[in-house]
């Protein structure tokens, strides 16, 4: 057997706990268990046919070969004027196009994080944030938002405490993914005074930034004081049912494009090329699809509440994304593995996230299954 002499980088981190939960569901599905799998962290609904439309014209038109490293102008053009409409100060060049929000995020990590640096999540936090600073050689602080049902304005002097001069980067996401949050203007602006005072970069992480139900969302780079400060990273994965598409970007000021330009031309070269020219169509000409699933997930949401109602069970209302958490016992990991293993419900342990005494599920699943999997849980007193 050979004998691999693996780097030290890739001991920092172990596998994707959602991936490796939706593994463990698609393994027991493969033995014939029906598995309700709330842990999935995609839309159910399928691409918008125009989009799909576009793409397969794309293709047929010849765009199948390499792009411009970071993107074709068209995409690039329309970001930037996406960005604009959210107040954004944008323009084409200043961004890049990416396989993926996830890619995005790491190339911009892997630009600015030095061996050492400190980098502040805010918990609970998306799983590849802590992969992708260690990657990078990077430190952890976090800040616990659970104490304040996963909102950031309590929990601003906390954060006060957390970052100094010599933090190096913060990461905003909102709405967040796993508690479904909507940060405040006044939490956001709060951010943007700690930024500006200790000369903070801030990656504002925006995937989810149209699903939300009754309240909208500000994007940080639009704050007066963020425009140099911020990188926005956004996809096309959630909002447009795109998540096997694979696409996504970034926007920064400054000289944070041509640097990361380099890494993102060594690795990946470029996003795929009929992919960009259906993101052009998807930017211009979904909003009615888009609402139309945000409403289903309302109704979900709506829906899931009301059914852990009648179990006592009472989490944080979610604004945003589509997700919940669910408080549960202590040992959430084993509360996890048991509800997937006995109740053949798959969830997500909440200390993935660095939230200890909570699980995560995804309401991006039929009404159906939504109150098959609620009704196992309760079933199997997983609520008692």
């Amino acid at each position: 057997m050979t004998a691999y002499d693996f780097a030290e980088r890739v001991g920092r981190v172990e596998p994707s706990a959602t991936l490796a939960i939706g593994n463990a569901a698609a393994e027991l599905e493969a033995d014939g268990v029906d598995v309700v799998d709330l842990s999935v962290g995609e839309p159910d609904f399928p691409t918008p046919e125009n989009v799909v439309r576009a793409g397969q014209e794309s293709m047929e038109s010849g765009h199948t070969g390499y792009t411009s490293s970071n993107g074709i102008p068209e995409l690039k053009e329309a970001i930037a004027g996406k960005l604009r409409d959210d107040g954004v100060d944008a323009e084409a060049g200043e961004v890049i196009v990416t396989p993926g929000a996830k890619q995005a995020l790491y190339e911009v990590v892997q630009t600015l994080i030095d061996e050492g640096d400190e980098v502040v999540l805010l918990d609970p936090a998306w799983v590849s944030y802590e992969a992708m600073v260690k990657l990078a050689g990077g430190d952890l602080s976090r800040v616990d938002l659970a104490p304040h049902d996963f909102q950031l304005e309590p929990a601003l002097d906390a954060l006060g405490q957390a970052v100094s001069d010599d933090t190096e980067l913060l990461v905003v996401n909102s709405p967040a993914n796993p508690t479904g949050a909507v940060f405040s203007d006044a939490a956001l602006e709060g951010v943007r005074d700690l930024a500006v005072e200790h000369d903070i970069a801030v990656i504002s992480d925006e995937i989810y930034e149209q699903i939300t139900y009754g309240v909208e969302p500000t994007s940080l780079g639009s704050l007066d004081g963020m425009a140099d400060r911020t990188i926005t990273v956004n996809g096309f994965s959630k909002a447009y049912s795109m998540t096997g598409w694979r696409l996504g970007y970034f926007h920064a000021k400054g000289d944070l494009v041509s640097q990361a330009g380099k890494l993102h031309s060594h690795s990946v070269s470029c996003a795929t090329n009929f992919v960009q020219h259906a993101g052009v169509e998807a930017l211009g000409n979904t909003e009615t699809a888009v609402d139309q699933m945000v409403e289903a997930f309302r109704d979900r949401r709506d829906l899931v509440l009301d059914l852990l109602a009648e179990h006592g069970v009472e989490p944080p209302r979610p604004d945003g994304a589509f997700y919940m958490m669910l408080p549960v016992a202590d040992d959430d990991s084993t509360w996890a593995e048991d509800a997937i293993e006995q109740g053949h419900v798959a969830t997500v342990p909440g200390s993935a996230f660095g939230a200890p005494g909570y699980a995560r599920i995804s309401y991006a699943a039929s009404e159906e299954r939504l109150r098959e999997g609620i009704g196992r849980l309760a079933d199997g007193g997983f609520f008692d």
